[in-house]
């Protein structure tokens, strides 16, 4: 058995001038950049110290179990994000499992100038609904658009604080102050105006991560239903809910026992589904769920039971945005507290595959 490769003594993060966060593709970008700029054949010899110590760097921070074996030594406790938006490991946790298998993402067009064009166009005629989904879209991490910044020639940084100007000339104020618009809309002009860039800095997977994570956001939320393929259902529980008197609201906390909702609970997925891997269907059921706790009517209750009414109103909410995706049984079991009085038994819909953000 070979011995254990000797612990580096100094920050690597440092090296590659990434946060502890970062990403594998994070990782590539940063090392990719500095060689660019290090490499003998670039720098001569007085960058040869500087490449290794990024080689070294990128040994390290890019293979799994010596990145988690070098947190541990340092004290790092860190979350990392993949480009899905779950969390892949924690620095002292287990190591990552495979992601799944997922529909390449559609390619750049050929010409980015005019495919940003027409993006711009699209971002000045967003409708209040894709405003809304993309106020609780995942956007692209602050730290990976301020990474990949760092390392642009100046050409590159010019063209993106263009896109900004433009964006802020295209997007409406009350759109513009809602947390998580902007952001998301940028990281996907991000990847019109730096793909050619990012072409030839990465490579897969490095470059199809880095494309899902500009254009995640933007994605899920634009060109799609307020609350996806159950629109219908959602909107009929909204009318319920608006219509409950004092004593229908109190009904409506009480169901919180029976559906076992009185401490922190994960919302339930169908089998095959999940919020880090369909991102679309995850914001209808975060829309849906706000609006259904808004829709319940304040007025004739204390605080306590009311907070109670909109828990269960938010569960439910979810429960119908997935209704397509569950089995009938599955969907009705688990629905059960809540009929016949808030959700009238009805025939479901057709089975509808809900665009992804992979789409």
């Amino acid at each position: 058995m070979p011995p254990r490769p000797a612990l580096p003594a100094d920050d690597l993060y440092a090296r590659l001038e990434i946060p502890i966060d970062a990403g594998p593709e994070l990782i590539e970008v940063a090392w990719r950049s500095l060689l660019r700029q290090h490499h003998p054949d670039v720098a001569g010899d007085a960058g040869l110290e500087r490449s290794m110590r990024s080689n070294v760097a990128h040994d390290w921070l890019s293979d799994p179990e010596l990145r988690a074996r070098y947190d541990h030594a340092r004290g790092l406790r860190r979350s990392v994000r993949d480009t899905a938006g779950r969390d892949v490991r924690d620095a002292r946790g287990a190591a990552p499992t495979a992601p799944p298998t997922r529909t390449p993402i559609r390619r750049r067009p050929p010409d980015p100038a005019e495919a940003l064009a027409r993006f711009l166009d699209r971002v000045a005629a967003l409708e209040p609904d894709e405003i809304d989904r993309l106020a609780c879209a995942d956007p692209t991490p602050i730290a990976f658009g301020a990474t990949i910044a760092r390392f642009l020639p100046a050409n590159q940084l010019a063209a993106l604080a263009s896109m900004e100007t433009a964006v802020d000339a295209r997007l409406a104020p009350a759109a513009a102050a809602l947390p998580g618009v902007r952001d998301a809309i940028e990281g996907y002009a991000t990847e019109l105006v730096l793909g050619e860039f990012l072409d030839e800095l990465l490579s897969e997977p490095f470059r199809d991560r880095a494309r899902e994570r500009l254009t995640r956001g933007w994605e899920a939320a634009v060109g799609q239903p307020r609350y996806g393929p159950n629109g219908t259902s959602v909107r009929a529980l909204l009318e319920r809910l608006a219509r409950l008197d004092p004593a229908g609201v109190k009904a409506l906390a009480a169901t919180v026992r029976k559906a076992h909702l009185e401490g922190p609970t994960d919302e339930p997925w169908p089998p095959g589904t999940s919020p880090e891997d369909d991102e679309a269907l995850r914001v209808s059921s975060v829309l849906a769920a706000r609006d259904a706790a808004a829709a319940v009517p304040a007025v004739g209750v204390d605080p306590l039971t009311l907070a109670r009414a909109q828990r269960a109103a938010e569960h439910l909410a979810h429960l119908i945005v997935l209704r397509h995706a569950f089995a009938p049984a599955a969907f009705a079991n688990l629905t059960r507290a809540w009929r016949p009085r808030f959700l009238p038994d009805e025939r479901p819909g057709p089975r509808v595959r809900h665009r992804s953000s992979r789409d």
